[in-house]
């Protein structure tokens, strides 16, 4: 996924999600040129004046800070970022048939489809990705989560509800110290619906890009 830059201050995210209207972020790119007002509809853009500096503080807080609300009003404590190397956020899941993973013989490099359900995150969203790790035997997935393009375009395979069971991702702003045990408010950078999330952080590790956390016993709200 290729970050798509439109001005000195905006970046598309690449994500290709298709909630602006346009079926890639490269079209909505070529329409900003005369149409500058339609940026509002990238609900996931990055605005690069908002430039968090890793290390200033038990924070990791940059010059300038977001609002810390969702799009609902309600607050959190930071944004999950995905790797630098991945297409997305990178999602555990257990699909809640788990004899799935194996009769539909997942495997690394595969799209696929479906919705995570009930106390899971209950997310009204079905999620598009590719997946990048599978234990056959427990039927344990990890994909990352990308827009529906790669679907489309190449096929998937559709395994319905799922259980999501952790992420894992970059934590670059945060307005509280990050402490394994604690329980967090978090938004996922990428969140179509730019909606919070709760979650445990259970592992940390500081990296040059930032805070690499897992986030376990996920729910929404």
């Amino acid at each position: 996924m290729t970050l798509v830059q439109t001005s000195a201050t905006t970046t598309l995210p690449g994500s290709n999600c298709g909630l602006c209207g346009y079926r890639t972020c490269d079209a909505l790119a070529q329409q900003l040129e005369t149409k500058p007002d339609l940026i509002g509809r990238c609900i996931t853009r990055r605005d690069n004046t908002v430039t968090p500096t890793v290390g200033q503080g038990p924070g990791l807080l940059g010059d300038t800070l977001p609002t810390w609300r969702d799009t609902l009003g309600r607050e959190f404590d930071f944004y999950l970022e995905h790797f630098p190397e991945d297409p997305g956020p990178r999602e555990i899941i257990l699909p809640h048939n788990p004899m799935l993973t194996r009769e539909m013989e997942i495997a690394v490099g595969d799209f696929m489809i479906g919705r995570p359900l009930g106390m899971s995150c209950g997310c009204p969203i079905t999620h598009c990705g590719v997946v990048v790790e599978v234990d056959a035997r427990t039927g344990v997935i990890v994909w990352c989560v990308t827009g529906p393009l790669g679907a489309r375009e190449q096929g998937f395979k559709d395994i319905g509800y799922y259980i999501a069971e952790g992420y894992e991702g970059l934590i670059t702003q945060t307005r509280s110290e990050i402490k394994i045990g604690m329980r967090y408010f978090f938004q996922p950078r990428r969140c179509m619906l730019q909606w919070r999330h709760s979650g445990l952080v259970n592992f940390i590790n500081r990296s040059q890009d930032g805070l690499q956390v897992r986030v376990e016993g996920l729910w929404i709200g």
